[in-house]
């Protein structure tokens, strides 16, 4: 039941892997919604989320979207996946990160799903790079890559611990990817325990007009002496990441899911996504009028499962897909 109610699908990062035409031998965006079979919740996901893709991406010209990769192999999507590029308009190289079996935890991402995914997307076999994560942060709870490493461009930021093999991790990055700048963070300045507590690298790592580099971290990060000290002193050093904005998402952290967990990063011309996928202030209104209208202020745990609330969340999302002109999806 608690499975059914789920609303993990809020977690777009664990939707799909993306990869951007200039990397792909067709020279399209293709897309691959995760299978998420490691988890009862989530594995019923996929054929809804592939649904939306295949209405925001439908232009075939410029898009191809994927089945999800067979359940015999586990896939959890872009939060096990980076890319290293000089611009996100020029081709680039796609990093990959599985874990082993074995573990306490599940390695919910499997070598054989990141591969597959890679074959789908007409990969340069020359440009992708498999790594396997360590299993000490899958065994402290860094279940995806995302929650100790976050790419953009050509920086990796990422904790000391964050890679089966550091060294070899970095080696075959750099061979593929001469132009990369690794930011570690050391586990003697930030506990492998504290930066997955306060999810410093579940964050957003976003270029900025300028050329510089924000990274977007949740506001425990701030909270955090340790984090926040090793924030200030890199910014302090000059590096390429000149500013660290904290933000609320509490009730995302509350569930397992920093500012990376929240996000899809697409490449593409907007001109040839569906509009109706494109937010602007005008939609914005719209959305915030239907969710004060229909969505419920709260939710008792015995309310999970009645027909009367079961109504009540059928109605709102019909709300939400009638102001979206989204009825293809109800």
């Amino acid at each position: 039941l608690a499975a059914a109610w789920s609303a993990s699908s809020m977690w777009t990062a664990n939707a799909a892997t993306v990869s951007p035409a200039p990397d792909t031998a067709d020279g399209r965006c293709h897309l691959t919604p995760a299978n998420l079979v490691t988890m009862l919740h989530r594995g019923q996901e996929w054929r809804d989320t592939q649904a939306q893709l295949k209405l925001a991406f439908g232009d075939t010209r410029h898009f191809a979207v994927h089945d999800a990769v067979p359940p015999s192999f586990g896939d959890e999507g872009a939060a096990n996946h980076m890319r290293l590029c000089e611009s996100h308009g020029q081709p680039g190289v796609e990093v990959f990160v599985y874990g082993r079996p074995g573990g306490r935890f599940p390695a919910r991402q499997h070598e054989q799903a990141s591969r597959a995914v890679a074959r789908k997307h007409g990969l340069d076999p020359a440009r992708c790079v498999f790594i396997e994560q360590n299993p000490a942060a899958i065994e402290a709870g860094a279940f995806h890559n995302d929650v100790v490493a976050v790419a953009n461009q050509t920086v990796l930021f990422t904790h000391e611990q964050a890679f089966a093999d550091r060294k070899d991790a970095y080696e075959a990055m750099h061979a593929a990817f001469p132009a990369l700048h690794v930011v570690e963070v050391p586990a003697s300045a930030v506990s492998l325990e504290e930066a997955i507590r306060t999810y410093l690298f579940n964050a957003q790592l976003v270029s900025l007009p300028s050329g510089e580099m924000a990274l977007v971290v949740p506001s425990e990060c701030q909270e955090s002496a340790s984090v926040w000290a090793w924030c200030e002193r890199m910014l302090a050093s000059n590096g390429p990441i000149r500013q660290v904005i904290p933000v609320d998402v509490r009730q995302s952290m509350a569930n397992g899911g920093g500012p990376a967990c929240l996000r899809l990063r697409v490449v593409a011309d907007p001109a040839t996504v569906d509009a109706r996928f494109l937010l602007d202030e005008a939609k914005a209104q719209r959305i915030e009028s239907v969710i004060a209208q229909a969505w419920p202020e709260r939710i008792e745990p015995e309310e999970i499962g009645s027909e009367k609330l079961a109504k009540t969340v059928i109605e709102a999302r019909e709300a939400l897909l009638a102001v979206l002109s989204l009825d293809e999806l109800a």
